[in-house]
């Protein structure tokens, strides 16, 4: 037997879904009024609307990142949808952080594997991204993201959400604050390396041939010694790698970190920075 759709039926369906009014009545319509299979029915129309958008651009997005220095895990993720409003829409945001909570815990190599992982009791990502869809109606992708796991981890994420930045640490424990710092360093200053190690060593030629060909053209070093043009090349060079590499970069925040580089900065907390990854909506990430 069927249960009458009154108001109060449909506002608690909708106060469940977040879906329109009109659709949830609908879906108890079609359900007989049980509200589980009402559920079930609005994803299964959800999934019709990301099909039926499959062909949209997803030129906006967020990044969301989740961490737990208790469980050692961590996840950065960015998301993209259609249009910059409904990035900016608490229902995306909530998609978003959700969905880094759950890959800090996913045993997922790809977004293929991660969209078919239970989610919940009540289904999987990819539900839980259609649930979204049919809040926003907008056609909506997990573009890419990364898990970390085994170290000590901050992040950051910039105000509007299009750039974020997930750092891993090795050293005396956990320090939040700090570590959103060199986070929020990072996502600003988008530095290609972490240390000078990490420099090919054909980048570092190349510096050397622009170095040398500066000094040469400079009026004021002829007749200069060959040992002062190779100080100079070398002073040179150590700003140039200043430039590209992170652990020699002054802090942003100097007013905080007064002529601390960042390695220095987390030297004296007793870390040391491993790894991060920044992700921006749309550019290609450094890890």
């Amino acid at each position: 037997m069927s249960t009458p759709i009154t108001p109060q039926l449909v506002k608690q369906l909708r106060d469940r879904t977040d879906q329109p009014m009109g659709l949830c009545k609908q879906a108890l319509e079609q359900s007989g009024g049980d509200i589980d299979k009402a559920i079930e029915w609005l994803r299964a129309q959800n999934a019709k609307m990301g099909v039926k958008r499959e062909g949209s651009e997803t030129a906006e997005g967020r990044i969301g990142l989740f961490y737990d220095n208790t469980q050692r895990i961590a996840a950065i993720v960015e998301v993209r949808c259609e249009t910059a409003p409904s990035a900016k829409s608490d229902p995306f945001i909530a998609l978003v952080n959700d969905l880094a909570r759950h890959i800090a815990s996913s045993q997922a190599a790809d977004v293929p594997a991660l969209l078919a992982e239970r989610y919940d009791a009540r289904g999987t990502v990819q539900d839980r991204l259609n649930d979204t869809i049919g809040v926003i109606r907008e056609k909506m992708v997990i573009h890419r993201f990364a898990r970390l796991q085994g170290g000590i981890y901050g992040g950051y994420v910039h105000f509007d959400g299009t750039v974020g930045t997930l750092v891993e640490c090795q050293g005396s424990g956990p320090n939040d604050e700090l570590l959103r710092d060199v986070a929020a360093h990072i996502t600003a200053m988008n530095p290609p390396y972490r240390t000078p190690s990490d420099v090919p060593a054909e980048v570092i030629e190349k510096e050397k041939a622009l170095i040398r060909a500066e000094i040469e053209a400079d009026p004021k070093n002829a007749g200069k010694p060959a040992n002062i043009l190779d100080k100079i090349a070398e002073g040179k060079l150590k700003t140039r790698l200043a430039e590209l590499v992170l652990s020699e970069q002054t802090m942003a925040n100097a007013q905080k970190y007064p002529n601390l580089t960042v390695s220095a900065a987390l030297k004296r907390a007793g870390l040391e920075l491993t790894r991060f990854v920044r992700y921006k909506v749309g550019a290609i990430s450094l890890v």
